[in-house]
């Protein structure tokens, strides 16, 4: 073999044997994780809403959840149901539909215990009924936390309606993963070759997280502990606006007192549906680097692009110097912490 040839060779060879020897990544923990149970989907059959968000609604198993943790290297995820929302104005109907997904996402979480946590789905837009259910989840399930509609039919975060659920979130200090669902009212005209995760659904987190500003939600519940997902959707470009929109109308009697920084306390960010560097960055301009989570948005998405897209954002963090020695708290221990998981490394 040639001199430059063989010491090619030599080159690749140690590389190989170094990438062999390299210790696995910590594993992720994942907040933005979905799951499926075929109560909820018989519930959307029999009311003909199975397409109500505009998109098929994905196949789900434990055993799918399973190969997905293990393909992705992911040490903790923690279950949140699906949009619709199982209420069609029958309060009673969507409690048990509430229940059985509870129930059942408990199941699901006890049989992997050291690597699944859930959390609840609520009756809403039937206030009473959910504060019962959320207390019933937390207080004797085991769950984690809640989930939060944008809006649920039409009720929307921020309603005065809804004080009494925030007030018993905040009595537990509770973690409330909120999550877009259809807007309400819709025009189905403005999705035509626009599916509602591409637009209408960062505008609906958006408008979700300005309803609860106006009213000072997170700031008068401090004790809970919302997640807002998709990289925090439109709020890093349009809260500059906001904020300096705010004392205007203000001073014409259109708006009241606003507390943002109280507000934005409350928040985390999960990086579901945009995992990159770039998100990182814009999400640092608002929050600091303890608030930001890592979601894949399971099953939405082929099982390898989800594996390539969490590979990819620990590339990029690993690369930026800035961002780096964030990379572990952002990916696993941030998650941790806010769901007292485990002591983190």
């Amino acid at each position: 073999m040639k001199p430059v040839l063989h010491l090619l060779a030599m080159t690749s060879l140690l590389a190989a044997r170094a990438a062999a020897t390299e210790p696995a990544p910590p594993p992720a923990a994942d907040v933005h994780c979905h799951f499926v149970t075929p109560g909820y989907l018989a519930l959307l059959e029999r009311h003909g809403a199975l397409m109500d968000e505009l998109y098929p609604i994905p196949a789900w198993s434990p055993e799918a959840l399973g190969a997905f943790l293990d393909d992705a290297g992911i040490g903790l995820a923690v279950l949140t149901s699906v949009a619709p929302q199982p209420h069609f104005g029958d309060a009673a109907e969507s409690v048990a539909a509430c229940r059985e997904l509870n129930d059942s996402a408990a199941r699901i979480a006890a049989a992997d215990p050291a690597r699944l946590k859930w959390c609840a789905t609520l009756p809403l837009p039937s206030v009473a009924e959910a504060v019962a259910e959320a207390v019933r989840a937390l207080d004797e399930l085991g769950a984690a936390g809640v989930k939060l509609p944008t809006n649920a039919r039409g009720l929307y975060l921020g309603d005065e309606s809804l004080d009494p659920l925030m007030a018993a979130l905040d009595a537990r200090g509770a973690v409330a993963i909120l999550h877009p669902h259809r807007p309400e009212p819709f025009d189905a005209t403005l999705a035509e070759g626009l599916p509602l995760a591409m637009y209408e659904y960062p505008a609906e987190t958006t408008r979700a997280l300005a309803r609860l500003f106006a009213r000072n939600v997170p700031a008068r519940y401090p004790n809970v502990k919302f997640v807002v997902p998709h990289a925090g959707a439109f709020l890093p470009l349009a809260l500059p606006r906001m904020r300096a929109v705010h004392p205007i109308v203000r001073a014409k009697g259109l708006a009241g007192d606003i507390d943002w920084d109280a507000n934005l306390r409350s928040l985390w960010f999960d990086l579901a549906g945009a995992p990159t560097a770039e998100s990182v960055r814009r999400l640092l301009a608002l929050t600091t680097p303890d608030r930001i989570l890592y979601g894949s948005d399971f099953p939405y998405a082929p099982v390898p692009a989800l594996a390539a897209a969490l590979a990819k954002l620990r590339a990029e963090l690993a690369a930026d110097p800035d961002l780096a020695p964030l990379a572990e708290d952002i990916l696993r221990n941030n998650a941790m912490r806010l769901f007292g998981a485990e002591e983190t490394r």
